[in-house]
């Protein structure tokens, strides 16, 4: 569906993060309904190394960009040449989704240096060529506070990973409170996204994406006891309504990006049942010193400032995800 009653036409869009989960749904978006813009990707794309946990250092990877027919820049945001090639040009929008993602990385100097340090550097380059800036934050920033989850209260992060994300946060809310002409900013924290191109993301995917691998190819599947802990699970294309209707946002600021309703993975699993058949589940101890209980998108400024509807419920995201998903399951690959 197409959120933006524009052509585009000439308009320079940059894509950090192009050749991830996120980053290569938007290319695609754009590609599909803006056909006369310019979009460019900015992606280090997969390389041998990885974290201390065993999870991959980057999750780009270039098979979720086989249809994609713009410009790719490979580099990183953190190596001072490969910013240079940003900063030597001039973007009307740039959608910065590349960063350390990995909740369970506990390398707190890579994280930061990436997702903070990286981060500032671009708002200054936004800012020198009057470029609006559309950001990937996180729901990791409010931890375990209780949920319905505001902006501006309850901001608690329990892992490196949301405290970058949080930091980043407290950037852009300096930036629009002592900058002179300011630019366009907007910051979606992102709640349980899953979708479409996901795969190479491997264990730090969706839940969604993992049971329903595991209820195709082996009939069972383990959730942690008993299976009620409560998210909010927003689909891939919702995310992308968003960032594309943060392009007109009539205020610069911090927006929850969810689909504002609170699931059980139990129902994850009601929901797969019901377009599977039976499969076994399996209840398990949580190993995990830090896990989210409950998280819920509270959107009343997101549809104020950024006109965001949810369009997918739970059942109608896994519906149409499973398409994709059998896929895998049948060639281990997409």
């Amino acid at each position: 569906m197409q959120y933006l009653d524009d052509s585009l036409k000439k308009q320079r869009i940059l894509i950090t993060g192009g050749a991830g989960f996120i980053g290569s749904n938007l290319a695609m978006y754009f590609q599909k309904y803006h056909p006369k813009a310019e979009v460019v990707i900015f992606d280090c794309f997969r390389n041998s190394e990885s974290f201390e946990n065993g999870n991959p250092k980057s999750l780009g990877h270039f098979k979720n960009l086989l249809d994609f027919k713009g410009e790719i820049i490979t580099g990183n945001l953190n190596n001072p040449e490969d910013f240079a090639r940003i900063k030597a040009r001039k973007f009307d929008y740039i959608f910065h989704q590349a960063a350390i993602s990995d909740t369970t990385a506990t390398n707190q100097e890579a994280i930061l240096k990436t997702n903070v340090n990286a981060f500032k550097d671009l708002i200054e380059v936004c800012h020198k060529h009057n470029t609006t800036l559309i950001y990937a934050s996180s729901a990791g920033v409010y931890g375990n506070t209780p949920a319905p989850n505001h902006i501006g209260s309850g901001e608690i992060p329990q892992n490196a990973y949301g405290f970058s994300k949080l930091a980043m946060d407290n950037l852009v809310r300096k930036y629009l409170t002592t900058a002179s002409n300011k630019i366009s900013l907007v910051g979606l924290r992102y709640f349980n996204v899953y979708g479409e191109n996901e795969f190479y993301k491997h264990k730090t995917a969706s839940m969604i994406l993992q049971l329903g691998l595991s209820a195709l190819r082996e009939k069972k599947v383990q959730l942690f006891k008993m299976g009620e802990q409560k998210r909010d699970f927003v689909y891939i294309q919702d995310v992308i309504q968003a960032n594309i209707k943060a392009m007109r946002a009539k205020k610069s600021g911090i927006y929850n990006v969810g689909s504002g309703v609170a699931r059980s993975y139990n129902d994850i699993i009601d929901c797969l049942k019901q377009e599977l058949g039976d499969f076994e589940v399996q209840y398990i101890d949580n190993p995990y010193t830090f896990f989210q209980n409950h998280t819920q998108a509270n959107l009343i400024l997101t549809q104020k400032f950024l006109n965001y509807q949810p369009r997918f419920s739970l059942e109608i995201g896994i519906k149409n995800y499973l398409t994709q998903i059998k896929q895998i399951a049948a060639k281990g690959d997409i």
